[in-house]
């Protein structure tokens, strides 16, 4: 017989079972409800996504131009301008080691390659600091605002030693690519946007609204002489711009998304260059102190490279390229894509396995140069690191260079900021955005099959000196690049396809 004294604690033990069971079951249906009101609203968010959301045609934009149809003269042409071109090298070493001679060059072979630019009276033109070009082309509207094409002459170092299939200045045909320094970075802009006026005005083309056309001659060596010149002509005759259009991203069809994507620069990353430096008393090898400068400045740039500055993914403008373009990747990454407000901080997780995909998600992190020693049994007295930090637009200079400081923790180790400049500002891309509009529009007439979104350049390029004079600059260039292309831009064998410079539509 069970005591009573037991039957109490029975009772009480199958009370408390089945409490537990309660809310147990309570808990499962709240999960199961919670979860399927998530996933509903993760559909719904995927599915009513508008893609097109600044994307549509505006009511304003022409849906007819002069035809682009060329003939077989007219390509030829095209062609071997671009080639004579390429083999000019006008070579950017550093800011004050330029090869002015090729720019001589250069700026005569313009000359004879468009003559109907340099002759028509709808053109004038204007030689800044020597070897940058201005073009300005009257519009028939002068109460418009001019825009400003944008792109650069100059180039950076190439050597046949450098393992180039052929010789970098020879723009040598092969298998239907012309290769040499400069056919992307940034010539095929250069003679794109100046062929594309030749043709216009041999066809009797006048322009609405007027534009200007800047041709910088120092952007891989910063631009202050070249483009800063210009902005400095434009703001001593009181000239403002609806838009600059300058080099940038391109047509790539490495994401991993359902077709080829043109992505259209709105923004550029901040940057800052720092010097750590330490001096300490120099010795012979064979008495060391417990630590020498290489050692001290090692520890310190080893403490950077380890603490990279946090992820930001989804909190700058690259959440607008992802949602664009969420249609575009296949199930169940379209689902995350497209509701970034909860997987955020999944995707950016994920993107930062890559370098090429690294640099969208935070302030890069990059030790370019580091520098100490003399002689095999001397301790050095001074060592020196330079490190290169391209700043994510939710990221200010200012944190940067606290981070550093406090990373380093320090006193031995002096930190020298050598240049920096903010991220840049975040241009417009909806439906009042003439220039983005604009530019989507030619893109999506000239390449039908590519889906376009705004980006942002992880470079810098000249358009960042004429903040200015407008608060709308885009950076996008009309050549198509594929898996592994990106490493020929200032790499070896850059190069372009004659149908892509042919159907540039700059």
């Amino acid at each position: 017989m069970v005591p009573p004294i037991q039957q109490l604690f029975d009772k009480a033990d199958s009370g408390s079972k089945f409490k537990m069971q309660k809310f147990l079951r309570i808990v499962g249906y709240s999960v199961l409800f919670s979860t399927t009101t998530l996933f509903i609203l993760l559909c719904v968010r995927t599915l009513s996504l508008d893609k097109n959301v600044g994307l549509q045609l505006a009511h304003w934009e022409k849906t007819k131009n002069i035809s682009l149809a060329i003939d077989h003269e007219l390509r030829d042409e095209l062609l071997d301008n671009l080639k004579e071109g390429i083999r000019i090298p006008t070579v950017s070493f550093t800011e004050d080691d330029i090869n002015t001679t090729a720019l001589l060059e250069f700026n005569a072979f313009l000359q004879k390659a468009f003559p109907t630019v340099y002759s028509s009276k709808l053109v004038r033109h204007e030689l800044v600091a020597n070897y940058s070009h201005l073009f300005w082309v009257e519009g028939s509207d002068p109460n418009l605002i001019p825009y400003l094409l944008l792109a650069h002459i100059d180039v950076v170092p190439a050597s046949e030693s450098d393992d180039w299939d052929v010789p970098p200045f020879s723009a040598q045909e092969v298998d239907g690519f012309i290769y040499g320094r400069g056919t992307l970075d940034d010539k095929s802009s250069v003679m794109g946007i100046l062929q594309a006026l030749e043709f216009l005005l041999r066809k009797g083309y006048t322009p609405r609204r007027g534009f200007y056309i800047g041709l910088g001659h120092d952007e891989e060596v910063k631009g202050n002489q070249g483009a800063v010149s210009i902005v400095n002509w434009m703001k001593q005759r009181g000239k403002q711009l609806l838009f600059v259009l300058d080099e940038g991203m391109l047509i790539t069809d490495s994401l991993p998304i359902d077709g080829p994507a043109a992505l259209i620069g709105i923004t550029e990353k901040g940057s800052a260059t720092v010097k750590l430096s330490v001096s300490v008393p120099p010795g012979h090898s064979s008495m060391p102190q417990r630590e020498t400068c290489i050692g001290i400045l090692a520890s310190a740039v080893s403490r950077i490279e380890a603490n990279q500055m946090p992820r930001l993914f989804g909190y700058g403008p690259e959440l607008r390229t992802f949602e664009h373009l969420a249609h575009k990747f296949s199930f169940p990454m379209n689902i995350l894509m497209s509701n970034l407000w909860l997987f955020s901080p999944l995707i950016g997780r994920v993107l930062e396995k890559q370098p090429h995909t690294n640099s969208f998600v935070r302030t890069t992190t990059a030790v370019t140069m580091f520098n100490a020693g003399i002689k095999v049994n001397v301790i050095p007295s001074h060592a020196e690191a330079v490190v290169n930090m391209r700043i994510h637009s939710a990221h200010s200079l200012k944190e940067v260079l606290d981070h550093i400081e406090s990373t380093v923790a320090d006193e031995r180790v002096k930190l020298e900021l050598i240049e920096g400049f903010e991220p840049l500002p975040v241009s417009s891309t909806d439906e009042k955005s003439f220039g983005f509009q604009i530019i989507k529009k030619t893109v999506l007439e000239q390449f039908p099959s590519v889906t376009v979104a705004p980006g942002v350049c992880v470079g810098n390029t000249d358009s960042r000196h004429f903040n200015d004079l407008t608060s709308e600059i885009y950076r996008f260039i009309p050549a198509w690049l594929h898996s592994g292309d990106f490493l020929r831009i200032h790499g070896n064998n850059e190069r372009i396809s004659k149908q892509n410079y042919e159907e540039d539509p700059e």
